[in-house]
């Protein structure tokens, strides 16, 4: 099915999905669970730099969320998020199995190709980019 306005629709759906998932995992890091407990996780996991990077992942999170959602930057967010997604796979994920039940690599799996289709195919015609980018036209 090669329907643009289709394409388009399924884009958005992706993009609102991801881009929620992403700013409540931000929101829950800096506002709920708060950096202390962020910066604990990181550490216990042997993540690098914990301080530093727990702040860097809940902004690029929070933002890189807010981005998707309101189709600004998209395929720049999605990429930035891919990248957590990749560390956290690694660091959190890896050895646990395939099964998200298990704290396994299922969940990150399926954040890290979505958000892959959104690098891919762009944000579609229902976001700022497409709006941003006919005006330039």
């Amino acid at each position: 099915m090669n329907k643009p306005a289709v394409r388009d629709a399924a884009l958005l759906v992706l993009r609102l999905i991801l881009g929620l998932v992403f700013l409540c995992h931000g929101v829950t890091k800096l506002f709920i669970d708060g950096m202390d407990e962020t910066v604990g996780q990181f550490s216990a996991l042997g993540v690098p730099q914990p301080q530093n990077l727990a702040w860097l992942t809940a902004v690029g999170e929070l933002a890189g969320g807010a981005l998707l959602v309101i189709g600004l930057l998209t395929t720049a967010a999605a990429a930035v998020l891919m990248v957590l997604v990749g560390g956290a796979f690694y660091f959190a994920h890896w050895g646990n199995g395939f099964f998200a039940t298990e704290g396994g690599v299922e969940y990150v799996s399926v954040l890290f190709v979505s958000l892959l289709m959104v690098v891919v195919f762009g944000a579609g015609r229902a976001s700022l980019d497409e709006v941003l980018n006919r005006v330039d036209a």
